[in-house]
């Protein structure tokens, strides 16, 4: 089992994100997905993760995923470019004001093109204005991340740069998945 280091990140405050200094061209936007499906919300996660290993959610049934994905203060933000998607970005809200960056990353054919920046710091904005959008909900105060050194190069460089700070990092062996296993596990 190889070692992986997992660092968490975090910013206190909106006045912390830097966004990036690309902008989007013609043809490209970022979006919210009102009405996220399991499938919908799968091909994302398929899509971006399954070169960086992500499998901690292939194990799941249908409805389990769609439990995560719609409870409330859970959202998808999808970059699209020329109609089809890029890469997103998932947000897991707290009543209490915190949110987690679960899942951010690109499609492999989108690396490279400064996407990555304009995706993290327009997800991170949403992620700081979330109470907004969420009844009941406290104003955030706190919005974290993690990632593993599974994960994409400039991952860790590309949260810096927008702003977050490390507050923990851990080693500890891994086994690492085959995440091109079957669609759905009841399947």
């Amino acid at each position: 089992m190889p070692q992986v280091t997992t660092t968490s990140l975090h910013m206190r405050s909106v006045d912390e994100l830097r966004p990036s200094r690309a902008t989007l061209p013609a043809g490209c936007r970022i979006e919210r997905v009102d009405a996220i499906t399991p499938e919908f919300s799968k091909f994302l996660y398929r899509s971006v993760g399954s070169g960086w290993n992500w499998a901690d959610r292939l194990p799941l049934t249908r409805r389990e995923w769609a439990d995560i994905i719609t409870r409330p203060g859970s959202e998808t933000w999808v970059l699209w470019t020329n109609g089809a998607p890029a890469g997103y970005l998932e947000l897991a809200g707290s009543p209490e004001g915190v949110v987690e960056i679960v899942y951010f990353g690109l499609f492999p054919e989108q690396l490279g093109r400064g996407f990555g920046g304009l995706l993290l710091a327009e997800g991170t904005a949403r992620a700081w204005d979330l109470h907004t959008r969420w009844q009941g909900f406290a104003p955030v105060h706190r919005v974290w991340v993690h990632t593993c050194s599974l994960d994409g190069p400039a991952a860790l460089a590309n949260y810096r740069a927008r702003g977050f700070e490390v507050f923990a990092v851990e080693e500890a062996d891994q086994a690492v998945v085959d995440a091109s296993t079957g669609w759905w596990p009841e399947a």
